[in-house]
């Protein structure tokens, strides 16, 4: 489970970051970029799957916990960057038949390419 220090809650912090807009992409997954300048804060993580992804919960769930867990192994080896206020991780129907290696690698992608 992600730690509640770098977990996006909040509604309007939800909108802030995708209002900014900026945005990177990588098989199925999209990843909303919300900035700051200040180094001090942790970098708050959401995660999100349409229900137009899949009808059931147990999918959407199962994709959800996958990329938290994902972006988890990258917090405890320490290969993220501090500089961003807000992430917004969004799923698409293309990850329901991939498994956790494949969307690990491409949270590790994304991660590195912002």
């Amino acid at each position: 489970m992600l730690p509640k220090q770098y977990r996006l809650k909040k509604r309007s912090a939800f909108a802030a970051t995708y209002k900014l807009g900026k945005a990177v992409h990588k098989d199925g997954i999209t990843v909303f970029i919300g900035k700051d300048n200040n180094t001090n804060n942790e970098t708050k993580v959401g995660f999100v799957v349409s229900k137009k992804v899949h009808k059931r919960a147990v999918k959407r769930n199962l994709i959800k916990r996958r990329m938290r867990e994902s972006y988890r192994l990258l917090i405890k080896n320490s290969k993220v960057n501090n500089k961003y206020l807000s992430l917004i991780f969004v799923g698409s129907s293309k990850l329901l038949n991939k498994n956790f290696n494949e969307i690990n690698n491409a949270v590790k992608y994304l991660v590195s390419k912002i």
